[in-house]
Parts: structure tokens; sequence; C-alpha cells
């Protein structure tokens, strides 16, 4: 068993086959849709939240885990391991940074473990990577300090693009930043988001579903791709699969792997979202 405990929260998407045999705590944030909650991932799949979705006016609401499942969380890996590292989404685009760094504080002053909170800067598998990189180190025998060093070396390597089957859902949820101006003038086109530093940046737009696929593919090699891939998507599975195909066809030698968003992701950028994750090459 790893000495060092690995956290993260639920918008970093890792899906089970990279989980497998790997020590990582999932922290669900939480989606509201009328007037009950959700955990992300765990009370509620998404192709169930759609579904809800559609029987419900009034839109639904997320919330970042709150403080005190946290402090639980920390006490409870604190019984078997003195060291946890704890791995989040851009604190830019949520609370959840900061509910893990109050907890930490919290935790640290009444029990004798040492607990690193990391802000991404990024969101699903772009986050999810940084804490399966922490895992496998952990795996290793990496200690603390260790882990920290690696997580903070990668920090700037981890790219997120994707397409969006609408900028619907995210205007409405103000998350656009500075892709914001891409309002009112995408109609009929499929725009194309990156994240980067905890910024939603546009990257442009395509006219159609396939040209958007391979313009994605396209980006992602002229960055620079790592053999490891995720496609990921929002309740569109047969686009992720296209746009798996498209990249092996492009680079024969990558692992791909697909992962799925929960309802919280899917409040905020809608079903029909396909992307691309990986960390970029030193």
């Amino acid at each position: 068993m790893a000495n060092v405990k690995i956290v993260t929260d639920s918008l970093a998407d890792i899906p089970l086959s990279l989980m497998q045999g790997l020590d990582i705590t999932i922290v669900p944030c939480t989606v509201q849709v009328g007037n009950k909650t959700y955990r992300d991932k765990l009370d509620l799949d998404t192709e169930g939240f759609y579904r809800l979705l559609a029987s419900t006016p009034k839109p639904p609401t997320t919330s970042n885990p709150a403080v005190g499942v946290f402090e639980e969380t920390y006490r409870q890996l604190a019984r078997t391991s003195r060291q946890i590292i704890s791995i989040h989404v851009a604190s830019s685009l949520s609370g959840t940074f900061n509910s893990a760094r109050l907890a930490a504080q919290s935790v640290k002053q009444d029990a004798p473990v040492m607990i690193e909170v990391v802000d991404s800067q990024q969101l699903s598998m772009a986050q999810g990577w940084l804490a399966v990189q922490a895992a496998r180190a952990a795996a290793r025998g990496a200690n603390l300090m260790q882990i920290i060093e690696l997580v903070e070396s990668l920090r700037g390597r981890p790219r997120l693009i994707a397409m969006l089957d609408s900028l619907q859902y995210a205007q409405r949820s103000g998350r656009l930043g500075k892709a914001a101006g891409m309002v009112g003038a995408m109609l009929n086109v499929k725009p194309l988001l990156s994240i980067a530093r905890g910024e939603v940046l546009p990257l442009g737009a395509a006219r159609t579903q396939q040209a958007a696929l391979e313009r994605l593919v396209e980006i992602a090699t002229e960055q620079g791709l790592s053999q490891e891939v995720a496609v990921v998507h929002c309740y569109a599975e047969v686009l992720a699969r296209r746009l798996k195909y498209l990249l092996v066809a492009q680079v024969p030698n990558a692992q791909v792997t697909l992962a799925e968003t929960g309802p919280v992701s899917g409040t905020h950028v809608g079903p029909g979202v396909v992307g691309l994750a990986w960390l970029t090459p030193k």
C-alpha cells in the first residue's frame, strides 16, 4: 500500500480503467436539481441527470464539496497515512480548492499529518492526469515531498481542448471567461475551447461536427501529444469514439482512454461535449 494518499474531486473525471491498482480518493461535488441534492457520479449518472433535467423547469445548481466533507476524508486517510496530497479543479472555476485548503488547515491543527493541497489550474482529465501521475509515484514508494515536486514539475503540461455542441450552458454558468466574446458569433457552428492556467480560452470554431473533431486532433498534434491521451465526453459516447478513431489514425501508438464527465460538469457545458486531455511531452 502506498505511504502517500492521493485525493482529488469528481471533476477530475478519472475513469475506472485508470483507477485500477491506484490509491486515489475521489471527493464528490454536488448538483441540486429541483429540491434534491445529488453527489456527482454517485447518486446520479449522466444519463439519469439529463432525463431528470428534461422534467425540471428550473436550471440545476452545483456546489463544491463542503469543508466538513474534506475534513472527514482527511481524518479517515490519516488513520493509515501521515502524508496526503490533494489535487483539485482550478480555483478560478470552483471553490473546491479553497474548501480543501481550509479543511487541511483544520485537520493539521489536531492530527500529526502532512496535507498538501494543489490547485491543478485545470479541469476534467487535464486535472485527472496529475492525480494519476501522483498515485503512480506513490505506488512506486515516493514520499510526499517527491510527489509534490513531481506534480509541480507537471503542472504546466496538462492540456484540455474541447468542442461544445452549444454555448448555451457555458454562457448560463458564467464560466466562459475570455471566451465570452464568442457568444452571438457562434450560431450554427461548433465552438472550440481550451483551458489554460484556469482560464477558458477560445480556439475558434468549425462548421460541422466532423470538422470540429478533425480540428481537435490537429491542435493536439501541433501542441505535442504524449503517449497517453483521454477522450473526454459529456453524454456523447458516439462522438467520443469517433474522435478516438481519428486520433489513433493520426497517432497510432497513442494509448487512448475514454472518460465521461458527470452531472456537475454537465450542468456547465451541456450534453454533446467532446474533447482531448493529455500531458504534453517535456
